[in-house]
This record gives C-alpha cells, sequence and structure tokens, in this order.
C-alpha cells in the first residue's frame, strides 16, 4: 500500500494481496483520521459482506471468491469511545455482471484499490442504540 496526502484529501492504492479494512485502518491512524468519507473502486477476488435484519437485530455475512471489480465502494471513518470506528458498504460484479453487496466485513485486493479518503474537520462519536441495535452517530456529545 501506497498513499499521499493533499490538504484535507488523502490518495491511496491498495496493492494486491492486501485487505481493504485493514490497509484503511492503518492509514486513517498513522494520519490521525477522526472523520472523514471513503470511496474506491478496484478489484478484489475475496471478499465477505453482510446485510443487518433489523428485526432480528443480527447480521448474516456471505463469503465470495472469484474475479470480481469493485462497483462501488463508499463508507465512513468516525470514532467510538474515541478509538477509530469505520462503516464501509461495497459492491462488485462477477463475469456475468452480477452485483453482491453489503455491510463490508473483510475484502482481499486482486490487482489494485484505488481509495479516496476525503478529512473532515471535526469529530462524531458513534453510540450503540438498543432500539435499532446498531452503533449509530451520536451529535449529542
Amino acid at each position: 500500500m501506497e498513499y499521499r496526502r493533499f490538504e484535507n484529501t488523502v490518495i491511496a492504492r491498495i496493492d494486491r494481496g492486501e485487505e481493504i479494512l485493514e490497509s484503511l485502518k492503518m492509514i486513517a491512524l498513522k494520519e490521525n483520521i477522526r472523520l472523514a468519507n471513503i470511496n474506491a473502486l478496484g478489484a478484489v477476488n475475496d471478499f465477505t459482506v453482510g446485510v443487518f435484519k433489523t428485526a432480528e437485530k443480527k447480521y448474516y455475512s456471505n463469503d465470495f471468491k472469484g474475479d470480481f471489480e469493485i462497483v462501488s465502494l463508499t463508507g465512513t471513518i468516525s470514532t467510538m469511545n474515541s478509538e477509530y470506528y469505520a462503516h464501509i458498504h461495497m459492491s462488485a460484479g462477477n463475469d456475468r455482471g452480477e452485483v453482491f453487496g453489503g455491510h463490508l466485513n473483510r475484502a482481499v485486493v486482486s490487482a489494485t484499490c484505488e481509495m479516496v479518503i476525503t478529512v473532515i474537520d471535526g469529530v462524531v462519536e458513534r453510540k450503540f442504540n438498543e432500539d435499532i441495535g446498531l452503533n449509530l452517530f451520536d451529535f449529542r456529545g
């Protein structure tokens, strides 16, 4: 992985065999990023995405292996208990044009991943919401 920071924007290249969420966390911690918007594209060959079933307050995961193009990778960096917290979704398409996606749990790059991190000046904490069952933005703190 390599990256360069330009004021409030980080441009990153995540390389073959590297895991996207691990790479993102390394950049965020090194650059002291507390709040940001994430966008990326590229190719992966091993990824896990999930869907949150609201009635059960539980995530279900799906694993995919093969050649996939990242159609969309978007999300946020924030904090929870003053610690790094990322919330990322990804959609990836196969050679038949079928697209699979959801909440990103892990993704291994097969060729490259080009990521743009737009750093926002500020901090937004997350707090667990019992009614929903998720860690939501908390603007009261």
